[in-house]
């Protein structure tokens, strides 16, 4: 193993919770060792701002500055809880927030300004990690896939992990450590939406809404019918891809509980996809945290569902673990994409290095 390098990955995902920071050491190929985490939950207005420049309309550079600084406070707040001085940190992966993803039109927008977070933070950054995909004829996402491998090295498979976000996405690693990825459907973001329109809350807490309902057969129908779940990977998602149309005569607790069941079955409809059934299921993100959904899950997949935990990774961490060590291959110009995770042609390196500017001679 070559000589790990520290890095902080940061990430700010479509369910617009807040941005995770997690460190990690790796030389971009094995993992020598996962450290701590942090989230900082996004206050309202800056949340509200991000919800509005979704599909890239409304004032999205004065937004983008305002995301890079708070992710500048993030990494502040994250190396003062773990008394780590700026210097140890060798790169920050910094995904920024997407607004639009549309690559069979060939365009991902990933919000942030990467030079200013150096800049802020006097660490180097790498950003951009999805546009070269994209540009080669890639979907561009999903891109946790080698990390998962990396982490799940000796584990007996086939498996899958599926990391429930805003939208859903999935890595099946097989036995030799073959993988396919791609996005299963939709995560937490509809079933958020929903209950912020209708319950006037941020999320369905402990699936609690949800419980209380009873799934709609009919409108069920409705969201699985859609022409996404035929298609075969590789494929991916934006945020918006699916609506809250269908569901416009249902009660609040009928409308979350049909949401739950309809991310789970997604899921379930992606395993004709997979080149051999998987022994089990490892799930990460926010949609772990959620026991109406977890329920849903093990019913739709038949059993040998878990949290991330279960293995002693820390399912809520890992999203940001894999932006730093995507950093960390970016520097080292190793591939952060494959013809069997994003559909693109060949191996694809990606990434953009921003440097701090140098301290002048004998400055602490």
């Amino acid at each position: 193993m070559a000589r790990p390098l520290t890095a902080l990955g940061l990430m700010s995902g479509t369910s617009l919770d807040g941005i995770d920071a997690a460190l990690i050491r790796t030389d971009g190929e094995t993992v020598a060792d996962t450290g701590p985490a942090i989230t900082v939950p996004y206050e309202a207005s800056l949340r509200n701002r991000l919800r509005g420049v979704l599909g890239g309309r409304g004032p999205v550079a004065a937004v983008a500055r305002e995301l890079t600084v708070a992710h500048a406070r993030a990494v502040e707040a994250f190396l003062e809880q773990a008394k780590l001085p700026p210097s140890r940190v060798d790169v920050i992966g910094f995904h920024g927030h997407t607004i639009l993803h549309r690559p069979r039109a060939g365009r991902t927008w990933q919000i942030g300004d990467g030079d200013l977070l150096a800049r802020l933070t006097g660490i180097d950054v790498i950003d951009d990690f999805r546009s070269s995909d994209v540009a080669a004829g890639g979907e561009g996402a999903p891109l946790a896939p080698l990390y998962h491998a990396a982490l799940s090295r000796g584990f007996e498979g086939p498996l899958a992990v599926l990391n429930v976000g805003g939208v859903a996405n999935v890595t099946w690693i097989g036995a030799r450590g073959e993988l396919v990825a791609f996005d299963t459907g939709p995560g937490n973001a509809l079933i958020d939406d929903w209950v912020s329109a209708r319950a006037g809350r941020a999320y369905d807490e402990d699936g609690a809404l949800a419980r209380a309902g009873r799934v709609d057969q009919d409108v069920l129908a409705v969201l699985l019918g859609d022409p996404y779940f035929d298609r075969p990977p590789p494929k991916s998602l934006d945020r918006d891809d699916f609506d809250l149309a269908p569901l416009a005569g249902l009660s609040p607790a009928a409308g979350a509980a049909t949401l739950t069941v309809f991310t789970a079955a997604a899921v379930a409809r992606a395993e004709r996809y997979f080149p051999a059934p998987v022994r089990r299921w490892l799930v990460t993100g926010g949609g772990r945290c959620n026991p109406a959904l977890m329920a849903a899950l093990d019913e739709a997949l038949g059993g040998q569902v878990a949290p991330a935990e279960a293995v002693g990774w820390d399912g809520g961490a890992l999203e940001a673990q894999a932006f730093a060590y995507l950093a960390v291959r970016a520097l080292k110009r190793l591939p952060l994409t494959l013809p069997a995770t994003t559909g693109v042609s060949r191996p694809m390196t990606g990434g953009r290095l921003h440097k701090p500017p140098a301290r002048p001679p004998g400055s602490a």
